[in-house]
């Protein structure tokens, strides 16, 4: 366990708040001259992080309010977390969000969706055609931001895959996110295990997942987190927010229990950051889990509901109704941006960081392109097959190895049948991957040739992560939404 302490700065003004605020809020610190990436961080640098910052806060209350429905409470409280994971730490690029490497984002709590589409829309992320083709339109257009939940917009009430480009999976389900991610993080280890080559490092991308207190209380979080423990998937972070508010009220009404001790006992690396708004101790927090080689980390962040909101802040009235006009007034006032404007976002916010994009995400990608057209000439099949999963297709004249079966009065067990066609599916496509919750013997799921193997932790001595055989245990629930991550 790594506790991880507050930075004492405090912003001045933050005294002026009302009786109500239990607390002093503090801004966000950031050492001056630390280099990120190409960035070298001076007053300046930290200022556009503050203002940046605040606009995805301000960006959220604003399209919340004009909707007159939704949830402010949490993108004002984790819209540092958000902004260091995708400013610092995600290899992403905006301008190819289909990108085979890039690294996956899932918003788990799926409500909180004008952090994720806030975030998104500074970033720039460009539309996805349904038939894979990057477009020039953005993803999320202020006008879209204009929408939130209205009928046809790009931003809906839960972030809604292929709804819009730059969200990796629909969240709506509490934990089910969680879930998902555990199987996009088990991607990422099958196909460096399949497909990486001396010289040739295609594969390796990292998955992250903000969640709230509901994913963890949920089933099929504690399934999905139990698994990813026993894979030993050091390449995935869940982000916990730990405000302690439900929609009904306080968590200490129905959810006390010890989340870190929890964690550990699943075999995770658990790391705490006291201050949601603390940036310094939020990017030692990824590079903790960056530098994690043996285990997925869980990343526990100390928040308050609503942060900077003088009559809302850490209470139940923030999480699910708009906050009101003259109440945003006063958190913008308190954040130092203009009261009356409403969807601004200040000169050079953009630029600030989409920067820091183009040097984490954009850059790598084209560096990943190049590096795949050396890999196709010497690898040729294997990089039809990346070429095919990516379009999502099978391979040529695979139908031609499925078995026919007449028709028979006395017929045959569909699961004899059905695992008989996966033999020749598995054949045919090296990409066909299958499991079971403990029940392969009777349901005949298991790929037999033994060449598939099953899909472990390598020092296990069970298996490795190119197999093609997963144990999922009794964890059904989980499984379904780790198979779609996987997709």
């Amino acid at each position: 366990f790594t506790p991880t302490m507050p930075s004492t700065k405090r912003r001045k003004s933050a005294e002026k708040m009302t009786a109500t605020t239990s607390f002093v809020p503090k801004r966000v610190s950031t050492t001056l001259a630390q280099k990120q990436g190409s960035n070298v961080i001076d007053d300046d640098f930290q200022k556009l992080e503050t203002t940046t910052v605040d606009t995805i806060r301000c960006l959220s209350m604003d399209g919340v309010q004009k909707a007159n429905s939704g949830h402010p409470g949490t993108p004002m409280a984790m819209a540092p977390v958000a902004y260091a994971i995708w400013a610092k730490f995600l290899r992403f690029d905006p301008t190819d969000p289909i990108w085979p490497n890039r690294d996956r984002f899932v918003l788990s709590f799926g409500h909180a969706s004008m952090l994720l589409y806030s975030t998104m829309h500074l970033a720039g992320v460009k539309s996805v055609s349904s038939d894979y083709q990057v477009g020039d339109r953005e993803s999320v257009s202020m006008d879209d931001l204009k929408s939130f939940r209205q009928l046809h917009s790009r931003c809906a009430g839960h972030p809604e895959y292929r709804w819009t480009s730059g969200v990796e999976t629909t969240t709506g389900p509490l934990g089910n996110g969680l879930a998902t991610s555990v199987g996009m993080a088990i991607a990422s280890k099958w196909l460096a295990a399949t497909y990486n080559k001396p010289g040739y490092e295609l594969f390796d991308f990292d998955t992250y997942s903000m969640c709230g207190d509901g994913c963890m209380q949920e089933g099929v979080a504690s399934e999905a987190a139990s698994i990813a423990g026993h894979l030993k998937l050091d390449n995935l972070v869940w982000v916990y927010d730990n405000n302690k508010i439900t929609i009904e009220g306080n968590t200490d009404w129905s959810f006390t229990e010890d989340v870190a001790t929890r964690f550990v006992a699943y075999g995770w690396n658990t790391v705490r950051v006291t201050d949601a708004n603390d940036l310094d101790r939020l990017r030692h927090a990824f590079q903790t889990a960056k530098d994690e080689k043996n285990r997925p980390t869980l990343i526990i962040v100390d928040s308050h509901i609503a942060w900077g909101s003088p009559n809302k802040q850490d209470t139940h009235g923030a999480h699910g109704a708009p906050i009101g006009e003259e109440e945003i007034k006063a958190t913008k006032k308190f954040y130092g941006l203009p009261p009356d404007k409403t969807f601004h976002v200040p000169d050079g916010v953009y630029d600030h960081f989409r920067n820091q994009m183009q040097t984490n995400g954009t850059k790598r990608a084209q560096e990943w392109k190049v590096m795949f057209e050396e890999y196709k000439s010497e690898f040729p099949d294997l990089a039809e097959q990346i070429g095919l999963m990516q379009d999502r297709k099978m391979p040529m004249g695979w139908e031609a190895k499925l078995p026919t079966y007449p028709a028979n009065k006395k017929g045959m067990a569909s699961r004899i049948s059905n695992g008989k066609i996966m033999q020749a599916v598995a054949e045919a496509c090296p990409y066909f991957l299958g499991g079971s919750a403990d029940l392969a013997p009777s349901t005949k799921t298991r790929l037999e040739d033994a060449s598939y193997g099953d899909f472990m932790p390598p020092k296990s001595g069970w298996g490795t992560y190119a197999g093609r055989n997963f144990h999922f245990g009794v964890r059904e629930h989980a499984m379904g939404a780790i198979m779609n991550g996987m997709t």
